[in-house]
């Protein structure tokens, strides 16, 4: 051990440093500006988590004075919608009644729910439902979407054939088509 004393031992240290700094300048300066972007970018980021822990405790915290809703005054849900009206009515034009059966209760015919016009006393059928999916005929993109998971490949079969038989819509074609080929690569 050296017998000088410990500031000067520090001085001298420092004054190595500073040399062998000193000859790293150079591949140090290439490096500067890459290695102060790293430090801001990992400042700003820990400032972040810092802030988000403070709001995660302060949501523990506040969560205990608040009473829990059971269902938030925002949340729509399907079994939340007021149910259609009847699907049946009857009018008087020009003498002639004209009436529409209740697909409810239509009968069936080829697997599809049969709506009957009566036009001057005269039975005229118009486009049904598949019984695969009442109601598929009025549903949107997005209620299909939702429904389409609880049927199997030759409901979807049946009202992909509706489909292109009646409205041909080409995103209901392709999103019944996609699940076809989903449920047949499953199987």
């Amino acid at each position: 051990m050296s017998s000088l004393p410990f500031p000067v031992r520090v001085a001298a240290g420092l004054v190595v440093a500073a040399v062998e700094e000193t000859r790293d300048l150079p591949r140090t300066i290439a490096g500067l500006p890459i290695t102060a972007v790293s430090r801001v970018l990992q400042l700003g980021m820990r400032a972040q988590q810092v802030v988000t822990e403070l709001a995660i405790k302060g949501d523990t915290a506040l969560d205990g004075m608040r009473p829990v809703e059971e269902a938030p005054s925002w949340a729509r849900f399907d079994d939340d919608l007021p149910e259609p009206p009847a699907r049946f009515e009857s009018y008087d034009v020009d003498d002639t009644s004209i009436e529409f059966t209740d697909l409810a209760d239509a009968p069936r015919v080829n697997g599809h729910s049969r709506a009957l016009e009566v036009v001057g006393g005269t039975e005229v059928e118009t486009a049904g439902t598949p019984d695969a999916l009442p109601g598929y005929e009025s549903m949107t993109i997005a209620q299909l979407r939702g429904k389409l998971r609880t049927l199997s490949v030759d409901e979807v079969t049946e009202l992909l054939e509706w489909e292109t038989a009646h409205g041909n819509r080409p995103p209901f074609v392709t999103m019944l088509s996609n699940r076809i080929a989903t449920l047949n690569a499953q199987s």
